[in-house]
């Protein structure tokens, strides 16, 4: 049922409903066999329907339409001529809604209507393939032209309003709902408006005001602005016409009837529905006729017609919420906020009624305001009183001439637009901070640490090279050096050393003073390459 009334969910319960209805147990669910198997087309059938010339609102206004088509024959007053039911859809292009030719008033749905333009030419041909009749749409587009503000026509031609027509005393004063139509017009109409003398006729009698017109022998029409308010005025007009008709035959004459007088039997302004309310509870603003037109349409969906109807007044009593003057925000929606009056829970945690109350505090309007300092005491530097407690005038309004009003003076264009150019930058960089940052842990790495840049450190110059002890040695010298090496290495150090003993100097050696491991280690790498 949440869903609403077009859910399949709704659907399958209507379904079980009319199984149950049927075979059901008859002291349990008395229904006649003809009802149980009736089957009733739905009104709103447009759920695959959808014509590319359709307007705004033209679906909610076919189905209304359709609705008071079913009304009618729901009520007996459907005729199989003269009958005709019209609706303006677009004031702009004057387009209308028409029932064609050949379809019962029970079987009309809201894709069955046919739209024409004003000279009655089809413009949407709907669900099926019958065609509009000309002569019957031809007093309401006359109506039509004369009359812009008017939305919808419906004409009846039942027995008592052709009756009343046919009275050279026209509709009498004899009951309220006489009185509830208002204004009455008369037109002679011969049945056909194919003259334009017949149409500047019919807008004299009419004239910019009158929704009732009484068509002399043909029935009377119903002018509104809506279809509420002309449903609403056809039902007055045909039960006045029935207690005229039926007063008439009793009374034998209209001398010996009892007129209303219209200066003092003064029905109300709007009918009973402007006003309904104003005794039993808010005065809502409605049109005409709203709200009888609304129950009639819960009628039809009760009894599984489908209105499609968008209702604007719920039937049922919403229970009225506690009104706060400051809706609660997501971030607390996790608490839980007693109404006034009523005792916490004994066994709530301290820590959570600490929390509800701070939570409650938070979300409290603040009424209280910072009073200047010449207005407060002069022991206090600055105090505060609630809005109520603060006299009008206590601040002035900033008028504000110029958007750079607030700007501080002296300030350089240039320098604000190199600031909001680095600021963009930063931005499209994804470079923008929220200030100055602490260094205080910026050695720290932990394992959650972002990765910090890499620092380029510049290139450091190589360090020059140990001088080769062997570049400034002659190649005798190398030779002999050499020849050293091999005689210590063979062992013949003690020859040498006797040499050096007969003779009294020293062979030939480098010049360079060099330790003897170096030396040895020096001349092993030479010999060895």
């Amino acid at each position: 049922m949440k869903k609403g009334g077009s859910s399949s969910n709704l659907w399958a319960l209507r379904q079980i409903a009319d199984f149950m209805a049927t075979h059901g147990s008859p002291a349990a669910l008395p229904v006649t066999p003809s009802t149980a198997v009736t089957i009733v087309t739905p009104i709103n059938d447009l759920h695959g329907w959808e014509p590319s010339s359709m307007v705004k609102g033209e679906r909610l206004m076919r189905c209304k339409l359709a609705s008071v088509h079913r009304l009618l024959d729901l009520y007996g007053w459907a005729q199989l001529a003269n009958t005709c039911l019209t609706m303006r859809v677009s004031k702009e292009q004057e387009h209308f809604l028409v029932l064609p030719d050949g379809l019962a008033y029970g079987e009309v749905t809201a894709s069955s209507l046919v739209k024409v333009n004003i000279l009655g030419e089809v413009v949407e041909k709907g669900s099926t393939a019958l065609a509009v009749d000309l002569s019957s749409f031809s007093l309401h587009s006359a109506i039509y032209s004369a009359r812009p503000d008017v939305r919808c026509l419906l004409h009846l031609h039942t027995p008592a309003t052709a009756a009343v027509s046919a009275m050279k005393c026209g509709l009498l004063p004899l009951s309220h709902e006489a009185l509830l139509v208002g204004e009455v017009a008369y037109y002679d109409y011969n049945g056909v408006m194919e003259e334009e003398e017949d149409r500047v006729e019919l807008q004299k009698s009419l004239g910019p005001t009158c929704k009732v017109l009484v068509l002399r022998n043909h029935g009377i029409v119903a002018l509104g602005e809506s279809v509420e308010e002309a449903f609403y005025t056809i039902y007055h007009i045909q039960t006045a016409c029935q207690i005229q008709v039926a007063a008439l035959c009793s009374a034998g004459g209209e001398q010996n009837l009892i007129m209303l007088d219209r200066n003092v039997h003064r029905p109300v302004a709007k009918g009973t529905v402007g006003w309904a309310g104003s005794t039993f509870g808010p005065m809502q603003k409605s049109r005409l006729g709203e709200h009888e037109f609304e129950a009639l349409m819960r009628t039809l969906d009760n009894l599984g017609y489908r209105t499609g109807y968008a209702y604007r007044f719920p039937v049922l009593l919403e229970r009225s919420r506690t009104r706060r003057e400051v809706e609660v925000p997501a971030t607390v929606t996790s608490f839980s906020f007693h109404e006034d009056g009523v005792q916490p829970h004994p066994r709530l945690h301290p820590h959570t009624q600490r929390q509800q109350q701070k939570t409650r505090w938070l979300n409290t309007p603040n009424v209280y305001q910072k009073v200047n300092q010449d207005q407060a005491s002069p022991g206090h530097r600055t105090t505060w009183q609630k809005s109520e407690e603060i006299t009008q005038g206590s601040g002035r309004a900033i008028k504000i001439e110029n958007p750079n009003q607030f700007v501080p003076l002296f300030t350089n264009p240039k320098e604000v637009l190199e600031t909001r150019n680095k600021i963009r930058e930063q931005n499209r960089q994804d470079m923008k901070t929220a200030g100055p940052q602490s260094q205080v842990l910026a050695s720290v790495i932990t394992d959650n640490s972002p990765p910090s840049p890499e620092i380029v450190e510049p290139p450091v110059p190589p360090e020059p090279e140990t001088p080769n002890p062997f570049n400034e040695l002659t190649d005798h010298e190398l030779e002999e050096y050499r020849k050293e090496v091999q005689r210590k290495q063979h062992g013949q150090q003690d020859g040498v050393e006797e040499v050096v003993n007969d003779t009294g100097s020293s062979p030939t050696t480098s010049p360079i003073k060099t330790p003897a491991a170096s030396g040895q280690s020096f001349g092993t790498e030479i010999l060895s390459h």
